[in-house]
């Protein structure tokens, strides 16, 4: 007893003293403390060139780099002339990463063999006050009548170009390249919905009473999933936390990321007091405190992140997109252009370092997601859509509020218990058939030996393990009559 009790007591003191050094557990968050963005599993390692030449070849999948300042790369691929391709990279410096705004960005094209652009390409950038966090877009290689560029099949080249200040970090920043591709259309292709065809009118958000616990991860590859309500979870500041949302065709989304009322002091200077306990109006302004960002599934961004200013009062920054239409790809604007295909939408919430003058421990984090409108036949591909289609196992997963790798886990839990039980029923077929053909057996045991009496011939032997059935006396009576019925 004396031992267990000890045992028991080194386990506790173990836990509390892990519980004491996690991440934001106790004390004021870091840079150090906060996890960066964590890449794909299997994702391929590939190195970018500066010249074309010898551009390492990018298969449809995940692929890692990184980047430094003032650096060019190129990356080839095979295309052929009926597939929409899609290049999207993700820059994700370290949190704690000095960054300027708008200085700092990473420009994204796709160019054919001849130097052509395939389209105007995107330059995603910085724009929360100096706060590093994850920032991604695509370039294009689209097919359609409305394009007269990159049309033929052959070799193009992704091209990334990172742009920066002096002032900023000289770190290289790890990069993340997805290359999808989009099947063709089986019919016609959708024209673009006529202006007025949907509302821009902001509605509230939801108030649902009930609230439910959402599990943030650091970018698209762990990101938590969510549907339709209201969720909480827990943002440290410098910290961005992505979650996920199955949207279908013809549906759109109402969200709304916000932070509580700050209920203690500020941790940094004060105005109109010396005492450091009264909340300076001056000082305690945030010019970008919190933002929210909005991905389709091509991790293409739905226009820019929205920042919001906190100064110890609720804060709440929103979004509200435009309807799934495959014809919004036509649209120039790109908040519009972004909503071209069902799938899951990805939602990015950063909170700014100095935030910690108001919650040094990290604070609560509401998230109030609608999923608006019922959902539409999609326009109908000539190959299984993949990514770009919503399935009712997904609107499962959202419903649970699992990450994309619980949910895989969960698939393959299934699919082994589904062989478990197949392989019981398996077993149990057999036994009974063992069981029935041994009572055969033996009942005709005794018809065997009388048979064998009156014919005058001796006998069969009793069985030895390892010896052959034939010299047995059961494979005397299969020789005779055969197996049982039923074997």
């Amino acid at each position: 007893m004396t031992a267990r009790r000890t045992h028991r007591g080194i386990a506790v003191l173990a836990t509390l003293g892990a519980v004491a050094v996690l991440p934001g557990a106790v004390g004021v968050a870091s840079a150090d403390t906060i996890p960066g963005y964590r890449t794909a599993n299997g994702a391929t390692r590939v190195g970018g060139t500066p010249s074309n030449s010898d551009a390492p070849r990018l298969s449809p999948g995940l692929h890692t780099d990184s980047i430094k300042r003032g650096e060019k790369k190129y990356y080839s691929v095979i295309l052929d002339d009926r597939t929409n391709a899609y290049f999207s990279a993700v820059a994700a410096p370290r949190p704690g990463t000095k960054v300027r705004d708008y200085g700092d960005k990473l420009t994204i094209n796709v160019q054919d063999s001849s130097g052509t652009t395939c389209d105007t390409g995107a330059s995603p950038f910085f724009h929360g006050g100096g706060m590093a966090y994850p920032i991604a877009d695509y370039a294009t290689r689209r097919i359609g009548p409305d394009r007269t560029a990159c049309q033929k099949a052959g070799p193009y080249y992704l091209v990334l170009t990172r742009q920066g200040s002096a002032a900023s970090g000289p770190d290289s920043w790890p990069i993340e390249l997805d290359y999808l591709e989009e099947p063709p259309l089986k019919g016609n292709t959708p024209a673009r919905p006529g202006q007025g065809t949907w509302s821009t009118a902001t509605p509230a958000p939801r108030t649902d009473p009930t609230q439910r616990t959402a599990r943030g991860g650091t970018g698209f590859n762990d990101a938590g999933s969510v549907t339709s309500g209201v969720w909480t979870d827990r943002i440290r500041p410098g910290e961005t936390r992505f979650y996920r949302v199955p949207v279908d065709w013809g549906q759109r989304l109402n969200l709304s990321a916000e932070l509580p009322n700050a209920t203690g002091t500020t941790t940094g200077s004060t105005t109109g007091t010396t005492t450091g306990k009264a909340i300076g109006r001056t000082s305690g302004f945030i010019a970008s405190a919190l933002g929210l960002g909005v991905y389709n599934p091509a991790r293409g961004a739905v226009g820019g992140a929205t920042f919001v200013p906190y100064r110890g009062e609720p804060a709440a920054a929103k979004q509200f997109t435009a309807p799934v239409d495959y014809g919004n790809r036509f649209n120039p604007v790109d908040a519009v252009s972004a909503m071209r295909f069902a799938g899951w939408y990805y939602l990015a919430v950063s909170l700014h370092p100095d935030a910690a003058r108001y919650f040094p421990k990290g604070t609560d984090l509401t998230l109030r997601v609608d999923v608006r409108l019922h959902a539409k036949a999609g326009p109908g591909y000539t190959q299984p859509a993949g990514i770009f289609s919503v399935t009712p196992e997904d609107r499962e997963t959202a419903r649970k509020g699992q990450t994309a790798q619980e949910a895989r886990e969960t698939e393959k839990s299934g699919v082994l218990m589904t062989v478990a039980y197949a392989g019981i029923g398996t077993g149990v077929v057999l036994l009974a058939g063992l069981g029935t053909w041994t009572l055969v057996a033996r009942r005709s045991a005794p018809v065997l030996a009388v048979a064998a009496h009156a014919s005058g011939e001796p006998a069969a032997p009793p069985a030895v393990p390892g010896q052959s059935t034939q010299t047995t006396q059961q494979g005397q009576r299969d020789a005779q009559f055969g197996p049982p019925r039923g074997w």
